[in-house]
């Protein structure tokens, strides 16, 4: 009994020893963890640690490192950085890529917004189509590294790559061109590149098609799900979500919808439906049965929210039955009932978000571009406060927790958040 009580132990501590992609270790924002309940600049501070250049990629954890990328802020150089998650002290900082010209970024996103993925001796960084390194977390020694994967990112990169097997599977959907693809996580090689199967247009004055960027332009991290056993790449473009089988890349479904662009959260399901918000323009956020082949836009959306207040940004959590929305302006947040869409309640924080929410212990976490951090309870009965709490630069990344600690990235620095 003792040696099984052991294990489990173990096991609990090197599970919250890891937060290994954006969103988490299941990229859906939940943890298991019991992180602090209030802090601020002089209260349950471990470490803080100044990051140099501008980034908006979120920290991702294996045992005792901390990784993250930065840049420049003109996007000339790109740098890996890992962190000690117990000190706070830089274990190491690179420059890993040298861009001469670097494509146009928009003043809102960074030149380092795509979050790493990490597994055990190895951390995979991407700048989108500037550049992708895979580096030896023991020996960090640079194990490949990939500058051809073509993309206009048009306003800049913000799709995270991901891990599913022996594949690296990101979406690069820009102005010129849009596609999913993965690489041979041990050599960098490309396994599979599939084009996007709908390609937005629109007409100029004259009646001739033209390519706007923004209506091809698309932010969002890919997802795997189980479905009946079988894995499934649930993946947002600019203005169409999409279901790909993740060993070969082929298509399974589509849905399509021109009123929006520039999808950007990631995708989650629950309930037996996949849920997408449809990036910006008029705010929608789409249920879908998955069960279905081709284009099932006229069959399988079960329902639709249609409102200002569905995200851009920030991503959906799923907790139990209900579905959070956090508002990218004013914080409206919304508690819906997943598998009708039916409002429960809604509350208004105040302030601008691009952060992704976390949840942990029936509470729910909410980070504001003004670094505010309200913590409020993860139920369908109302809105309830139980904490709000600042630290002095705001959040564009998103956390990330190591066993009870938040790992919190500011525009300006790195915190360790402990009681």
């Amino acid at each position: 009994m003792f040696r099984l009580l052991l294990l489990l132990l173990c096991s609990l501590n090197g599970q919250g020893a890891h937060w290994s992609q954006f969103r988490g270790p299941e990229g859906t924002g939940h943890s298991a963890a019991q992180p602090p309940l209030s802090w601020s600049e002089n209260e349950n501070i471990k470490w803080k640690t100044a990051i140099q250049g501008r980034g908006w990629s979120s920290p991702v954890i294996w045992g005792n490192q901390i990784w993250i990328t930065t840049a420049t802020p003109d996007g000339k150089i790109l740098s890996a950085v890992c962190i000690n998650a117990t000190t706070g002290k830089t274990l190491y900082e690179k420059n890993l890529f040298e861009v001469e010209s670097p494509q146009f970024a928009h003043k809102f996103n960074s030149y380092a917004s795509p979050t790493p993925v990490i597994e055990k001796g190895r951390v995979y960084l991407s700048w989108g189509s500037p550049g992708t390194a895979c580096i030896d977390t023991k020996t960090f020694k640079i194990l490949w590294t990939r500058r051809d994967l073509v993309c206009d990112h048009f306003r800049g990169a913000g799709s995270s790559p991901i891990l599913w097997n022996d594949l690296l599977i990101n979406n690069h959907d820009g102005a010129d061109t849009q596609y999913v693809f993965a690489l041979n996580k041990l050599t960098g090689k490309t396994v599979w590149k599939t084009s996007r199967s709908v390609d937005f247009m629109d007409l100029d004055p004259n009646g001739k098609p033209k390519r706007d960027g923004d209506l091809r332009k698309g932010f969002s991290t890919p997802h795997i799900i189980d479905l009946a056993g079988q894995p499934t790449l649930l993946s947002s473009g600019a203005m169409a979500h999409y279901a790909y089988n993740p060993v070969n890349g082929n298509e399974i479904w589509r849905v399509v919808e021109r009123k929006q662009h520039s999808a950007s959260t990631r995708p989650i399901y629950g309930q037996g439906l996949c849920f997408f918000p449809t990036g910006f323009g008029k705010g929608e956020l789409l249920a879908v049965d998955p069960n279905g082949k081709n284009d099932i836009t006229q069959t399988n959306i079960k329902w639709r929210l249609a409102r200002s207040s569905v995200p851009e940004k920030p991503s959906l959590l799923h907790v139990d039955s209900h579905l959070y929305l956090i508002d990218d302006q004013g914080g409206l947040v919304t508690c819906l009932e997943a598998k009708t869409g039916k409002e429960a309640w809604s509350e208004r924080l105040g302030g601008n978000y691009s952060s992704s929410p976390i949840t942990a212990q029936g509470r729910i976490y909410a980070f504001s571009e003004s670094g505010k951090c309200t913590v409020f309870k993860a139920s369908d009965q109302g809105f309830e406060k139980l904490a709000e709490n600042n630290l002095e630069s705001g959040f564009m990344a998103s956390p990330a927790v190591h066993g009870n600690a938040l790992i919190l990235r500011t525009k300006t620095h790195l915190y360790r958040v402990e009681d």
